[in-house]
């Protein structure tokens, strides 16, 4: 396993779901924005605001420092990864969020990363199961025990402490995995980043059509903001990609384009 070979996956992995999210919209196409990291390396927005996807973000970054961001290690490092976020027009459809990503340091290196599921006011229960079981999947050949704890981290860590409530109905979350045997923990990773189309896709051609109303709309406005809430107050992400140097932007890529409180 070379850091190289990770690096091409995550591009391909993002034109890949590119492509399958541009597959629901009739003209609009995501657009493309670079950004070069203080240090060395950099990254690339790619956003879509269309008519089924109010908004979706799926963004690649590539980045080395001098100092790690936070107090899980220490000196140089360098980190890559696909950090991905929906925003649908429809209330029916759920908001989606997927991560996968590499961090080495001058002494260990692991993977972390995980997709989950928020509807926002309607949820379905075939949904989630689907989900889930698209997520199981994506993890039952590298192990039966990694699914049960990927789905325990994620209960746990996509908490809203202050609304005492999970952000939505869950998936899989991990983060410092490192078994010793690299090119398994990545082959792991991979099948994760590929199995996300199959756990979201159908989802999306069921819900994104069907007719809703205003009341319906300010119900996933509502929600949208304890979305918003997580990913300012709790998410490891913003804070390890603001301490790290990296593009605003992008880091807040992950709001909606509209909330109320």
């Amino acid at each position: 396993m070379k850091k190289q070979e990770i690096v091409t996956f995550f591009k391909s992995l993002r034109d890949h779901i590119c492509t399958e999210f541009e597959s629901l919209e009739k003209s609009k196409r995501f657009e493309r924005e670079s950004w070069d990291h203080g240090h060395k390396g950099g990254g690339e927005i790619s956003l879509l605001r269309g008519d089924v996807f109010e908004k979706a973000a799926v963004n690649f970054s590539e980045i080395h420092g001098e100092m790690f961001p936070t107090d899980e290690a220490k000196g140089p490092f360098f980190a890559t990864g696909v950090s991905l976020i929906t925003h649908m027009q429809n209330p029916y459809a759920p908001t989606v969020h997927m991560n996968v990503r590499y961090i080495e340091t001058k002494d260990t290196f692991w993977f972390g990363g995980g997709f989950d599921l928020t509807p926002m006011g309607f949820p379905f229960e075939e949904d989630t199961q689907f989900f889930h079981a698209t997520a199981k999947k994506s993890l039952d050949p590298f192990g039966l025990k990694l699914y049960p704890e990927f789905y325990q981290n994620a209960k746990e860590y996509f908490y809203i402490k202050h609304r005492e409530k999970e952000r939505g109905v869950g998936g899989i979350f991990f983060d410092h995995y490192c078994t010793g045997n690299s090119d398994k923990d990545f082959a792991m990773v991979k099948n994760v980043g590929l199995k996300f189309s199959e756990a979201i896709m159908p989802i999306y051609q069921k819900r994104c059509f069907i007719p809703y109303t205003k009341e319906e709309k300010d119900l996933q406005q509502q929600l949208r903001a304890h979305y918003v809430e997580f990913n300012l107050v709790y998410d490891r992400g913003t804070k390890f990609g603001f301490n790290s140097g990296g593009n605003t932007k992008a880091i807040l890529c992950s709001m909606p384009p509209t909330a109320t409180w």
